[in-house]
C-alpha cells in the first residue's frame, strides 16, 4: 500500500505527461504481483470497493476527532481523503503496513457489518500519506491525471509492446492481470482474446486548422454527428458495445444489440431516435449514458440506434488493411442487407466547390450537427490519432458572459485553490445558474481567481463558497440544453473559461431568454449537393 500511495501522491504533483509516465513505468516495474495489477485496476477505473463508501469514511473520523475541527479543516482543505489522513489520531502504529492486495482481497471477503472495523485497523498502520492513498483507493476520486489510456501507453513503452496490442487485450482481461504481465515480461505467450468479441482501437481524427491539409488527396466527407463514437463487435455467436476506451456498455444499450443481427465489427456512432424517427439531440442520449442496466420506461422513451461509420471486421475477415473506399463499398453492401434494423449507415456528403465545404462546416449549427469529418479515401483503418489521414471539423462555440455565483476547491494540485465556477445568467433581477466550469483559464489567472473568491465570499458550504454577485465570466460553450437539474431549466454544454471580464458590471450580463433562444430543435434533414470534388 505505501508504494501505491506514494504513487498517487508524486502522480498529483507531477502535471507533464512524460514524468507521469515514468512514474507509472517505475511502478508497473518494481512492484511485484498483484499489488501492481491492483493498482493498475484502481487507476484506469477497474476496481470497485462496494463497502466503503464516503459516509463511512466520515463516520469513522467523527468517533477520533472534534466535529467543529473536521469541519474547519474540511472547509480548508477540500478533499475528505486528505482532510481524514490528516485528522486521523497518531502515527502508523504497530505492525507493518497492509499490501495493496491484502486490502482488496480482504475486503471482497469482508461484510458490510465488518467493513468499518477492517478499515480503522488499516488506517491505525498507515502514515499519513498511506491514509491518503488508501482513502482515495476506498473513494474511488483518484483524480491525477491519469487515464485509462496513459496507463496503457506507459505498459506498452516500459515493455517494449505494441499499445494497439494491450488496448485490444484489455476488454478480455480481469485484474490484477497476472496473464498479462507474463505476456509483458516475456515469460508467457500472448492472452488470447478470442474467447469473447474483442475491441479494436478506434482510429483517431486531428482537429482541421488548415485547409491547406487537405490537397493533394481525395477525401471522403460526412456529418460529425452529436452522439457517442462506439464500436458493435458479434463474434463467437456473441454481440457487445465498445466504447472509445475499450468499456464494455452493453447492458445499458441492449435493444441496440437485440435489433442488429450483423456478423461484423463495426465503428458508428450511438444515437437515439427521436418521436420523428431522425436522430435525438444530445440530451436525450446523455439519459441513458453511464448506466450499468436501462428500465423499460427508458428504452421506450430513447430507443438507441447505431450510425455506421466504417467496417473493422465483415464475418471474421479484418478488412482494416483496405483503403476507406473499399471498406465503404462492403459496408453500404451490408447495410443494405440489413435495412430495418437498428443500424444505418453515415451519409457522404457532396460538394460542389472547394468552398462549399465551408459552407456546410458553417451549416453544422443549424442543422444539430457536430461539424465535419473528413477522411483520406486511401485511409487504412490504422489505431490511434495518425496525422493527415482523417480530420474533424468542428462548429464555432457560442459564448456568453455570465456572473460567477459558487466557487469550490479543486483536487489534486488544485486542492489549495478554489478552481472550480459554477456560474449564472439573469432571470428578471435574479441569477440562475446554468453551468460550471474548471478550465479554459491560465495558472496567473487561476491564482487571481482564487483571490477574489477568498475576498468576496459571502456564505460558505463545506469546501464551496458563495460569492458576491459581482464578477463576470465570459463561457465559451458548445450548445444548451433543457436541464431539470439547474434552477434555470438550463444547462450549458461543454462550458470553460474564455475571459474574466474584469471590467464588466455584473448587470450587463446576459439573460436566460437569450440562452433559451440557442436550445437547438430537431434537427432538419441535410440536403446533398452537386458533383463531389473530394472523390477521384
Amino acid at each position: 500500500m505505501k508504494r501505491f500511495a506514494a504513487l498517487l501522491d508524486r502522480l498529483v504533483y507531477t502535471p507533464a505527461r512524460n514524468g507521469k509516465l515514468a512514474l507509472l513505468a517505475d511502478y508497473v516495474r518494481t512492484v511485484p504481483d498483484p499489488d501492481r495489477g491492483w493498482g493498475l485496476a484502481a487507476l484506469t477505473g477497474e476496481l470497485a470497493l462496494d463497502h466503503a463508501k464516503p459516509a463511512l469514511i466520515r463516520a469513522l473520523i467523527a468517533d477520533r476527532t472534534d466535529p467543529t475541527l473536521f469541519a474547519l479543516s474540511y472547509d480548508y482543505v477540500g478533499d475528505l481523503a486528505e482532510t481524514c489522513a490528516l485528522l486521523w489520531p497518531g502515527d502508523a502504529g504497530e505492525g507493518p503496513a497492509p499490501r495493496l492486495s491484502e486490502i482488496v482481497e480482504t475486503l471482497r471477503r469482508t461484510s458490510k457489518a465488518e467493513t468499518p472495523r477492517r478499515l480503522a485497523g488499516w488506517l491505525d498502520r498507515l502514515d499519513a500519506t498511506g491514509r491518503y492513498g488508501f482513502l482515495k483507493l476506498l473513494t474511488g476520486g483518484l483524480r491525477v491525471g491519469v487515464s485509462a489510456r496513459l496507463a496503457k501507453t506507459a505498459l506498452a513503452e516500459t515493455f517494449a509492446k505494441p499499445v494497439e496490442d494491450i488496448e485490444e487485450l484489455w476488454p478480455a482481461l480481469s485484474p490484477p492481470y497476472a496473464s498479462l504481465f507474463a505476456w509483458l515480461e516475456d515469460r508467457a505467450p500472448r492472452p488470447s482474446p478470442e474467447a469473447a468479441p474483442r475491441f479494436r482501437p478506434f482510429m483517431l481524427a486531428h482537429a482541421l486548422e488548415d485547409r491547406s491539409d487537405l490537397g493533394g488527396h481525395a477525401w471522403q466527407v460526412e456529418w460529425k454527428w452529436d452522439g457517442v463514437r462506439v464500436q458493435y463487435v458479434c463474434e463467437l455467436g456473441e454481440k457487445r458495445l465498445f466504447s472509445r476506451t475499450g468499456d464494455d456498455i452493453s447492458g445499458a444499450f441492449p435493444d441496440l444489440l437485440e435489433g442488429v443481427q450483423i456478423d461484423a465489427v463495426i465503428d458508428g456512432e450511438l444515437l437515439v431516435r427521436g418521436a420523428d424517427g431522425e436522430a435525438a439531440p444530445f440530451n436525450d442520449l446523455q439519459q441513458r449514458l453511464n448506466r450499468k442496466t436501462v428500465s423499460t420506461r427508458m428504452l421506450a422513451a430513447y430507443p438507441a440506434f447505431l450510425r455506421a461509420y466504417d467496417l473493422l471486421v465483415e464475418a471474421g475477415d479484418d478488412v482494416r488493411g483496405l483503403p476507406l473506399e473499399e471498406r465503404r463499398a462492403r459496408l453500404e453492401r451490408l447495410m443494405a442487407a440489413h435495412a430495418g434494423e437498428r443500424i444505418d449507415v453515415s451519409e457522404v456528403l457532396t460538394l460542389s466547390d472547394p468552398d462549399a465545404l465551408a459552407r456546410l462546416q458553417a451549416e453544422a449549427r443549424a442543422l444539430g450537427r457536430e461539424g465535419l469529418m473528413l477522411k483520406r479515401r486511401d485511409s487504412v483503418y490504422t489505431a490511434g490519432r495518425v496525422k493527415g489521414l482523417w480530420f474533424k471539423w468542428k462548429r464555432d462555440p457560442h459564448t456568453a458572459d455570465a456572473v460567477l455565483m459558487y466557487a469550490q476547491r479543486g483536487h489534486g494540485k488544485r486542492s489549495s485553490f478554489y478552481s472550480d465556477y459554477t456560474f449564472g445568467v439573469w432571470r428578471g433581477d435574479e441569477l440562475v445558474p446554468v453551468g460550471k466550469a474548471y478550465f479554459g483559464f491560465t495558472d496567473a489567472e487561476l491564482k487571481r481567481l482564487d483571490a477574489w473568491v477568498r475576498d468576496h465570499t459571502v456564505q460558505r458550504f463545506g469546501p464551496v463558497r458563495e460569492v458576491e454577485r459581482r464578477l463576470v465570466l465570459e463561457v465559451a460553450f458548445d450548445s444548451v440544453h433543457p436541464s431539470a437539474r439547474h434552477k434555470s431549466g438550463l444547462a450549458m454544454r461543454f462550458p470553460r473559461i474564455a475571459r474574466i471580464r474584469w471590467d464588466k458590471p455584473a448587470a450587463e450580463a446576459d439573460h436566460l431568454e437569450s440562452l433559451a433562444k440557442l436550445v437547438e430543435p430537431r434537427a432538419p434533414a441535410a440536403a446533398s449537393g452537386d458533383a463531389d470534388l473530394f472523390s477521384r
